[in-house]
């Protein structure tokens, strides 16, 4: 049960939906989602941290950057479900959709030169 209340309270926080919809569509930076976010950089990593525990996301290093992505695996069958559904959901949603549109376009590299 443990895991299945982890996954829960990771997707009960609208920020943290917005990140798993957002990785749904690219893998991405801290920088690059708190550009997207317009949150503070430790608010996001703190999102990160707990959608990580939960089993929804992982993360690879390459050289200077952590690119963060959904799981791909089925080690937590709670997260790889709610995964699923969440392609499907909130696909009508302005904030999500705004979100996914800014997603796209957003550029770590153009981030750093700022």
């Amino acid at each position: 049960m443990k895991d299945f209340i982890r996954v829960m309270k990771a997707l009960s926080d609208p920020s943290r939906i917005k990140i798993i919809k957002m990785l749904g569509e690219k893998e991405m930076c801290v920088c690059e989602m708190t550009a997207v976010l317009e949150l503070a950089q430790p608010t996001v990593s703190k999102h990160m941290k707990v959608l990580e525990d939960a089993g929804l996301v992982d993360f690879s290093k390459q050289g200077s950057w952590v690119n963060y992505r959904l799981v791909q695996d089925d080690s937590n069958q709670y997260a790889q479900t709610m995964l699923i559904h969440m392609k499907k959901w909130l696909s009508d949603d302005k904030q999500v959709m705004d979100v996914i549109i800014r997603a796209k376009s957003v550029n770590r590299s153009r981030i750093n030169a700022a």
